[in-house]
């Protein structure tokens, strides 16, 4: 909380940043430089107004509020990159300053170049990859098994219900015999999910599911979270195991939680089982390999959903997507099947593992 003055400062600095940038590089007069900045500040409150306000009105207007609104977070972080990199240019002579005052041609090219990238991330956040992944145990299972691991649908607002019956459907093809999902399947607000009847959705899955809660369960209603999961058919992991044909399936409660267990409480040890660990933040992976677990799934990150905001997770975590091995304990990183706010992915990719498990006699 210390450190929330200081960030608050730099963003509005860098909203102030941006805001003269678009004034000064208006063409014409105050009218046009006014028209233009002011369409800006106008959608960056329409993005903050669409959180504030979506629980106080219906929800097709809050959902058109976030729609219009959220893509500006992406949109002040790429203007706020490009004046950068400008400055810089024209301090080096690079970049003619003619450019950067009144000017038509400055400013088309750096609003036609964001909407280029809202676009084009908008179209590949459409796209879902599937990951594939085979391991080969000698602990034993009754069976092969299919495992489909998603994390981060942030179903609600952003995510509406026919886009989750999408996920199902995609989920449902891979023919798994175990759907396992590793938190923030809600995103925070109930209110979408309860009245739009996601839960039937979550029905229609043709194997049974299990799944932990994440920090957005923990930031809305947890106790509605549960009675959601319930509703759903989904099996809600919170500090507790599961067994299911020879696999241990361990779901920890988020780290938002004050009363989350050590791993070690609930790994036991030296388990026999095929363990699988579902664990909504990537963080402490060398408790995992400490306490014998075989395969960790987590999310969370987002890999920053855009670039570069991905340089800064890949910073923050030990591994922050992807495939990573501590010892014999083998993880996978997900950066998520769904998205929070804007619906727009730039050099991040919405996906799914499917995991299958082969006996080593097999």
């Amino acid at each position: 909380m210390k450190m929330f003055p200081l960030v608050l400062a730099g963003v509005l600095a860098a909203v102030v940043y941006v805001t003269w940038h678009l004034w000064r590089i208006a063409p014409g007069g105050w009218p046009v430089k006014l028209t233009v900045a002011g369409l800006f500040v106008l959608w960056m409150v329409l993005a903050f107004a669409s959180l504030g306000l979506s629980e106080k009105v219906p929800i097709k207007a809050a959902v058109l509020m976030q729609e219009v609104g959220m893509p500006w977070l992406i949109a002040f972080l790429y203007l706020l990159l490009g004046f950068l990199v400008a400055d810089i240019c024209a301090i080096c002579r690079i970049l003619p300053k003619e450019y950067m005052y009144s000017s038509a041609i400055g400013l088309s090219v750096a609003l036609g170049v964001v909407a280029v990238l809202l676009a084009a991330g908008g179209i590949h956040y459409r796209h879902k990859y599937r990951e594939d992944l085979t391991i080969h145990t000698s602990k034993p299972l009754e069976q092969p098994l299919t495992v489909v691991l998603a994390s981060d649908l942030h179903v609600g607002y952003t995510n509406r219900r026919a886009e989750l019956a999408r996920w199902i459907d995609l989920i449902n093809v891979a023919e798994p015999d175990l759907v396992l999902f590793g938190g923030d399947v809600l995103d925070m607000r109930l209110r979408p999910v309860v009245e739009g009847g996601y839960a039937e959705e979550f029905r229609r899955l043709k194997a049974p599911a299990y799944a932990v809660v994440g920090n957005h369960e923990f930031y809305g209603d947890i106790a509605g979270a549960e009675r959601f999961y319930a509703d759903a058919g989904i099996a809600l992991l919170r500090d507790s195991t599961a067994l299911f044909k020879g696999v241990r399936i361990i779901g920890r409660d988020d780290r938002s939680s004050r009363r989350r267990l050590p791993l070690a409480a609930l790994a036991g040890s030296a388990p026999t089982e095929f363990t699988i660990l579902l664990d909504h933040q990537p963080m402490g992976l060398e408790e995992a390999e400490a306490a014998g677990i075989d395969f960790q799934f987590s999310g969370h990150t987002h890999r920053g959903q855009v670039w570069p905001l991905s340089w800064v997770t890949d910073a923050i975590f030990e591994k922050s997507w992807g495939h990573h091995s501590r010892g014999a304990t083998r993880y996978y990183i997900s950066s998520g099947l769904g998205i929070w706010g804007p619906k727009i992915r730039l050099g991040t990719r919405s996906e799914y593992l499917v995991l299958k498990l082969i006996p080593s006699q097999e």
